[in-house]
């Protein structure tokens, strides 16, 4: 038979890694827009600088390379394999949606209802990562 191991986990939600291009426009838009609490910086091995910040049980964890990494394929959800948007549960999303174009975000994806009872809108941050807000009614 398969022998069934899983991750005995230790907290209800992920720790995600970003690495950004501009760190104070990343703070600006995750920290300052959104809201997520600042938990603090550290410097990385090998170089660089990380900024931790908590959404909810989630702690972002923004990384600023010392040098210039190549960035991210673009094209939307679909564009590419890898990591492409992550979900943010909000009751305020047309609020928040319109937060982050009038600070000049981009928005590719106005607020909109994807099935009864639920909406959804998707954000660029400053380095083109997508992020989508869901709001459930």
């Amino acid at each position: 038979g398969v022998l069934m191991t899983r991750a005995q986990l230790t907290k209800d939600s992920i720790d995600l890694g970003i690495v950004v291009c501009d760190a104070d426009k990343s703070l600006a838009f995750y920290r300052d827009l959104l809201g997520f609490e600042f938990q603090g910086e550290m410097p990385m091995p090998g170089g660089g600088t990380m900024y931790r910040l908590l959404c909810g049980t989630t702690l972002l964890k923004l990384v600023k390379a010392n040098d210039e990494p190549a960035r991210a394929a673009g094209g939307g959800i679909t564009g590419a394999c890898g990591y492409r948007y992550f979900t943010i549960s909000v009751s305020n999303i047309e609020e928040i949606t319109s937060a982050c174009e009038t600070a000049g975000h981009k928005v590719a994806v106005k607020p909109r209802e994807l099935r009864a009872g639920i909406t959804i809108s998707i954000v660029e941050d400053p380095d083109g990562n997508l992020v989508e807000f869901l709001q459930i009614a």
